[in-house]
């Protein structure tokens, strides 16, 4: 029972993004609704509300993986004759998602 209150807690901050998104028309609702749980935890929500069904999300978390490298497959070669295009946006986005935080934290330990 408490796996099942946990994972309607969580569903109820994806569907609160969802609306978000909807309604403001920026980002997607799932990453509304990440944001949204963040913040509830941060103002003090307890950990223990969400842990049973982050527990196991996280333990089939390979999972959902599946789906990508299902579709990696069936597209070999289309991703093969744009391969320097997807190596470089690999690249830079990796570059782009690393850089803030490096620049922010800097040399702090």
């Amino acid at each position: 029972m408490r796996v099942a209150a946990s994972f309607l807690g969580i569903l109820l901050f994806y569907l609160l993004g969802e609306g978000l998104s909807r309604a403001l028309g920026l980002l997607p609702g799932s990453l509304w609704g990440m944001a949204l749980l963040f913040l509830a935890l941060r103002l003090g929500l307890p950990e223990a509300w969400v842990a049973p069904a982050a527990g196991v999300l996280l333990r089939a978390m390979a999972l959902f993986f599946v789906p990508v490298g299902v579709g990696v497959l069936a597209y070999a070669e289309l991703l093969a004759s744009h391969a320097l295009a997807v190596a470089l946006a690999l690249l830079l986005g990796t570059a782009l998602t690393l850089l803030p935080p490096a620049l922010l934290l800097g040399g702090r330990r």
